[in-house]
């Protein structure tokens, strides 16, 4: 413990905490994706499902909306072939 203290701690000894334990797994043992076809696919779906009628119909309102003014803006632009007559 001397010899530490004069020339600084390691990163890993920064703090001592106690009644605290920490525990670490190799990154080698470790799993990048574990399950991801049996309980990730699944997942998504079930979430994608439960959120599918809260995001869909404002948006499809919002683009009819959009699409209808488009439309209407185009029509008022053109002019009348009628006050033009003599």
């Amino acid at each position: 413990r001397g010899d530490t203290a004069a020339m600084g701690k390691h990163f890993g000894n920064l703090a001592r905490v106690r009644h605290v334990i920490t525990y670490s797994l190799s990154p080698f043992e470790q799993q990048a994706f574990p399950n991801i076809m049996s309980h990730g696919v699944p997942n998504v779906a079930r979430r994608f499902a439960s959120q599918v009628l809260k995001v869909v119909p404002p948006l499809a309102i919002g683009y009819l909306i959009y699409s209808w003014g488009t439309q209407e803006f185009e029509r008022l632009k053109r002019k009348n072939p009628a006050d033009y007559e003599h």
